[in-house]
Order: structure tokens, then sequence, then C-alpha cells
């Protein structure tokens, strides 16, 4: 859902490449530790969209009403702080809310009813990677205007290529998964701790330790992030995994 979410987002910010407000009106008012932070097109609210989508789900979903009720505060207080930081118009936020809600209420239901089947699930993953490829296609192919900004517009390519490599790891580590892996992530808590930290540090060299070696090796920056978020989540979804049934016996 999340996922679905992204591309919708990075779609609508560069088909309608709305402006930050102090660039549209040199007079608006911004919080200055603010500005550094935020770069791209403003419409709509990325952070709003992600805050609402993540906490809206955890509040549908949990049975306790002193989480569901802080979760519910988080979706109020996160798009009003873009608004008084001064990075989003009231459109840019009131869009991405609407947008998250949507997936919530109108996608939500239609994964959980498919994740027990790994039929219904297939295809969930099959339009999911029709869609980054629908949004891979149209960066490269999209006539822009002359006046596109062209920061923008290379961080649209980049996330094209990070978007479709993520979305065909997933679907691997799915696979993977479903027909031999069948991973239990049962374990005591300080076990759990330890296999989430030591799983960060190969997670984090595959990001930060590939990004010269395979831009140096492929010489175009966007393919080689495509490869290196393909393994990053490949490992993150297909081998780490492997793991967890060594550390589930840790403490019995």
């Amino acid at each position: 859902m999340g996922f679905i979410g992204t591309v919708i987002n990075q779609f609508l910010k560069l088909w309608f490449r709305i402006p930050r407000p102090w660039v549209k009106d040199p007079a608006f008012t911004i919080v200055e530790s603010a500005r550094a932070e935020a770069t791209g097109y403003s419409f709509p609210s990325g952070h709003t969209q992600s805050s609402v989508g993540v906490f809206g789900s955890i509040g549908r979903i949990t049975t306790h009403k002193w989480l569901r009720f802080l979760c519910i505060a988080a979706c109020i207080l996160v798009p009003f702080s873009r608004m008084y930081l001064g990075v989003h118009t009231p459109a840019d936020v009131l869009v991405s809310v609407a947008v998250a809600l949507l997936l919530i209420f109108g996608l939500y239901p239609i994964i959980d009813k498919a994740y027990d089947n790994r039929k219904s699930m297939r295809l969930v993953f099959i339009a999911m990677t029709g869609l980054a490829l629908l949004y891979f296609l149209f960066v490269h192919f999209f006539t822009f205007p002359a006046d596109v900004d062209p920061h923008n517009l290379a961080s649209g390519f980049k996330n094209a290529y990070k978007i479709l490599a993520c979305i065909i790891a997933m679907w691997l580590a799915f696979e993977v998964d479903t027909s031999c892996t069948h991973f239990d992530t049962n374990a005591v808590w300080w076990a759990q701790i330890l296999k989430l930290v030591v799983g960060l540090l190969p997670v984090l060299a595959i990001k930060s330790g590939l990004k010269e070696p395979l831009n140096m090796l492929i010489g175009n920056t966007y393919i080689a992030d495509g490869i290196r978020y393909f393994l990053l989540t490949a490992f993150a979804g297909c081998i780490w995994p492997m793991t967890f049934k060594w550390w589930g016996k840790l403490g019995r």
C-alpha cells in the first residue's frame, strides 16, 4: 500500500510540477530552518501522505484505543506541521491526506483479503510491477515542458529505477518465502533487537558501500541505483529471513 502511494505521489509531483510556496510568492513566510530540507516540487506533500498512510493504517487495524488515539493525533499533527513550517500549502496537504485515506479504506481491504492466498498476492505483485513500469515509462517518454526543474526531473528518473527495482525484489522475496523459506518472525525480545541491529549492518553496507563502485562500474547512476536497491531489498527479503529460524531458537 505504501509502495502504491509512493508511485502516485511521485507521478503527481512531476505531472503538476507545482513549486514550493516561497518560490511562487517570495513574500511567503517560512520557518528558515525547514527550507534546506524542503526540496522538490510542493504538490502533493510526501511527508503528509506517508505519515497518514502509516499511522492511519496502524490506527485502522489496532484494537488498542490508546494506540488508535495516538495514530489519529499523528495523522493530524504531521500535516499541520508541514503547513506551519511553510513548506506546503493547504492544497498540498489535503490532497495527500485524501490519497492516503483512499489507500487505507479502499486498497487495504483488497490486499488484506489477498494476503493469505498465493495466487491472489501474485496478482497484486503483477499490478504493482505494472504500476511501477508505467511510472518508469512516464518519466522516460513524456515530453516535459522546457521550464521543468532539472533537479526534480532527475530525482523522478532516479526514483523510477529504484521503485521498479524494489518491487521486483519484493516479488522475488514473496516467491522465495512462500515456496521454501516460510520464515517465522517469533523470537524473544532481546533476540528480536539483535536480529534487527545485525541485519541492518549488511543493508547499510549495500546501500552506502556499493554506491560508488556500482557507479564506476556501470557509468549510469540511475541503473546503478536500481541495481543497488534491488540487491538491498533482495537481501532484506530473501537472504536475511533465512536466519530467522536460528534467531528464534535463542533464549528458549
